[in-house]
């Protein structure tokens, strides 16, 4: 879906022009009123005046997006004028731009009936016990709100809570009732899977339009849409843009763009140096901004085993605070601690054939440097003789559903707020253990690794907070990594005495 062009003095990826014009056609066509009561027919294109070279544009991989909105180059004014011509043939005496700028925004009913045909009988999304509680509690919200109020609802809960499944039924729900709404994560992994988990597909369709990154709405009127649901709300920014130098807060910007916020969060999820996505940032938003403020939480199980003893031992494991679950003992869940990453790989690919749900993982703690180059490896131990690539960068945030993915290891960016049956953990050198007691190293991340973007900086700023915030970012993503598994998760560390320490308090008696 995506090219490369030169933006802010680089090459950067960019999604195919031709993909944008389409979508933005099928934005106006799904929420535009005039356009879907009025005799009014939208046909996109894209124009590159200032490109000649078509090899990658009008590549084949491109050609559906080509089909639905053709690009026009350089070369190519005729091609272009008798576009024009087929389509355009009279002047706008009917005023139809006047008429599409000034309409009603609304989804259209096709929108909501395809959303909840997608959602009909799709079991990745059924809701229980408390996640219906707190389904009905922000539908409510949605309709209290008179056209002056605002509303923001926060909602935590641990990893497997389902916060993800409620978030995605809030969105189909909302569209059926005629509302905006759409789904907001500042990763771009959640988007990307549950929009293909949701529309059963890996490729794009015009829903994608329905889910949103979380610097969308720097520039975003007041209220002007109903709803915005906000998932994984830990990993939001202060500042947006490819700099991060754009707009104040985006928890504001999205408090400001939508009568009613909903932000799903869990505060052990803060896993870079930039993320602000905390409770009580959240609250004195919302109450800045004169909003009703409601909290509600997510209680039942969905991953771990449904275990809440998993997550209390890998807490106290990790110390991130301590619990009263030392050892495993009682646990049912599925944990074990490798000598050889080797005997995890082979057992993580033999429990992805069942169903395509088992993935490598690791911290971030070696170069990417098969970026570009699929026949590099990145992360090795040669005392092992291992040696695995990171997820491949064509893959982009599907990574983790791809069935030839297994073959490749992912990270925190490519894996956190989606879920497996079976994780396979090595925990690199930025977390070990020393006489029982946990200790990190944040020099040890790649230099590749955003996610500390400015340590050193505040290391000599504020030594003490930059120690602090960096342990517990570093705790807080092995956390993540651990807890991605359903039924099991298969641990190695590259240190030896952090590998005992493992096995001696995941013991069962």
């Amino acid at each position: 879906m995506r090219s490369s062009s030169l933006v802010g003095g680089g090459l950067r990826e960019l999604t195919h022009p031709s993909y944008q014009a389409w979508t933005y056609a099928a934005l106006i066509e799904d929420y535009n009123v005039a356009v879907q009561t009025e005799d009014i027919e939208l046909h996109p294109c894209a124009y590159l005046h200032n490109c000649r070279d078509e090899s990658v544009l009008n590549a084949t991989f491109y050609e559906e997006h080509t089909r639905k909105a053709p690009v026009f180059l350089q070369q190519d004014v005729e091609r272009l004028a008798s576009f024009l011509a087929q389509y355009v043939r009279h002047g706008d005496r009917s005023r139809t731009l006047y008429r599409i700028e000034n309409s009603r925004i609304q989804p259209s009913k096709e929108l909501a009936d395809h959303l909840a045909s997608l959602l009909k009988g799709n079991q990745e999304f059924l809701m229980i016990d408390d996640q219906k509680v707190v389904y009905e509690t922000v539908l409510a919200a949605t309709e209290d709100v008179t056209r002056d109020d605002k509303h923001v609802v926060l909602v935590e809960g641990g990893p497997g809570t389902g916060k993800s499944v409620v978030a995605i039924n809030l969105l189909v729900e909302l569209t059926n009732r005629s509302k905006t709404a759409q789904y907001v994560t500042r990763n771009a992994a959640p988007r990307a899977v549950y929009e293909a988990k949701l529309a059963r597909t890996l490729t794009k369709t015009r829903i994608t339009n329905l889910f949103k990154n979380s610097g969308a709405y720097v520039s975003s009127e007041g209220n002007g849409l109903d709803c915005l649901i906000v998932d994984e709300a830990h990993r939001l920014n202060e500042k947006s843009g490819f700099y991060q130098n754009q707009g104040t807060n985006q928890i504001a910007e999205i408090i400001h763009a939508a009568q009613t916020a909903v932000f799903f969060l869990d505060q052990d999820q803060r896993v870079t140096l930039k993320d602000i996505g905390e409770r009580e940032e959240i609250r004195s938003h919302a109450i800045a901004a004169g909003a009703k403020f409601t909290e509600l939480r997510l209680t039942s199980q969905f991953r771990c085993n449904g275990s809440d003893g998993y997550l209390s031992w890998i807490n106290n494991t990790l110390q991130i605070e301590e619990t009263a679950n030392k050892t495993l003992t009682g646990i049912d869940y599925d944990f074990r601690v490798f000598d050889d990453p080797n005997e995890l790989r082979w057992l993580i690919e033999d429990r992805n054939k069942i169903n395509n749900k088992a993935r490598m993982l690791a911290g971030y703690c070696w170069d990417w440097r098969g970026k570009k180059n699929p026949t590099a490896v990145d992360v090795t131990i040669p005392e092992h003789g291992f040696a695995m690539r990171w997820n491949l960068d064509s893959d982009g945030p599907l990574w983790i559903l791809k069935p030839d993915s297994v073959s490749e290891i992912g990270c925190i960016h490519t894996s956190q707020g989606l879920e497996l049956e079976y994780v396979g953990v090595i925990i690199g050198r930025d977390l070990v253990v020393r006489d029982g007691i946990v200790v990190t190293d944040a020099k040890e991340r790649s230099t590749q690794d955003r996610s500390i973007s400015g340590y050193r900086t505040l290391l000599r700023e504020n030594p003490k907070y930059a120690e602090e915030i960096t342990q517990r970012i570093i705790k807080n993503t092995y956390r993540t990594l651990m807890t991605r598994g359903q039924k099991g998760c298969y641990v190695f560390s590259v240190d030896d005495e952090t590998n005992e320490y493992l096995k001696q308090v995941s013991v069962r008696s």
